[in-house]
């Protein structure tokens, strides 16, 4: 049996838009309510919350058999941690602050198996393969991976021409936050600087033929991201959902107490 298909770069070879949701609330529950509310992907978040390896394979359990394809994205771009989260059977990887092309063709060998990368071959034991029940797992493993780099500072935006010719790169996500601080405007990322440079970025990797990404639950945005080339958008956030949500709840009744 070979490696399960990986739908979602399927899909972005094919030129389809496809839309998702940040998850950073690291628990297979959320994860497991959210597989089923129709987005194309979820984003399991390792950099900015409280996942570690067992809350990612929780989640990836969570999502098994979901329609909303899984990604992670891994604290740091180190080989260990890719080792860590393909075995447990992840096959979309988004790593942060990519800078250089160096760093991005160290990142493709660290998501494939020798003799193509570096990639640890230990799927005999892993989640990945079944824990060994799935014969063709190694052989079959590389063309499934699907890796994702974000640029989101100064360094990564002068290189970024460099990034795009990496082969093995799938897609380049534009982080708004980050480079917007990076650039001088922390906080400000809808300041008009920061959206022509923000959509100008869209539009070249658009150009390139990788699949442009980036996260905003901003309605204009979203629209104006798309009309730039953008192809993986989310469009939401679950801690942001929840807390909307109940505030809305909340100030509702507030003011009908007696």
């Amino acid at each position: 049996m070979p490696a399960p298909l990986n739908t979602f770069k399927k899909s972005l070879a094919e030129g389809q838009t496809l839309f998702g949701c940040w998850m950073s609330i690291a628990e297979g529950y959320t994860a497991e309510i959210l597989s089923g509310a129709g987005f194309d992907w979820l984003l399991i978040d390792g950099e900015h919350s409280p996942n570690d390896i067992r809350s990612i394979r929780d989640q990836m359990v969570a999502l098994k058999g979901s329609a909303s394809h899984p990604i992670v994205r891994v604290p740091v771009g180190e080989t260990w941690i890719i080792k860590q989260v393909l075995d447990v059977g992840v096959q979309t990887v988004l790593v942060p602050m990519v800078e250089t092309a160096a760093q991005a063709r160290d990142l493709v060998r660290a998501c494939h198996y020798p003799p193509d990368g570096t990639r640890g071959v230990g799927y005999a034991v892993g989640r990945v393969s079944n824990f060994g029940q799935m014969e063709n797992y190694g052989p079959t493993a590389n063309d499934q991976i699907c890796l994702l780099v974000q640029v989101e500072n100064k360094t990564g935006l002068d290189n970024l021409d460099e990034i795009l010719a990496v082969e093995g790169v799938d897609g380049v996500f534009i982080g708004p936050a980050d480079l917007s601080a990076s650039l001088g405007y922390l906080g400000q990322s809808m300041h008009p600087d920061m959206q022509a440079t923000i959509m100008d970025a869209l539009q070249r990797i658009d150009q390139s033929g990788k699949a442009a990404g980036i996260l905003t639950p901003d309605d204009a945005m979203i629209q104006a991201s798309l009309d730039a080339g953008a192809r993986f958008v989310a469009v939401a956030m679950d801690i942001a959902l929840l807390l909307n949500a109940a505030k809305s709840a909340a100030s509702k009744w507030q003011g009908r107490k007696s």
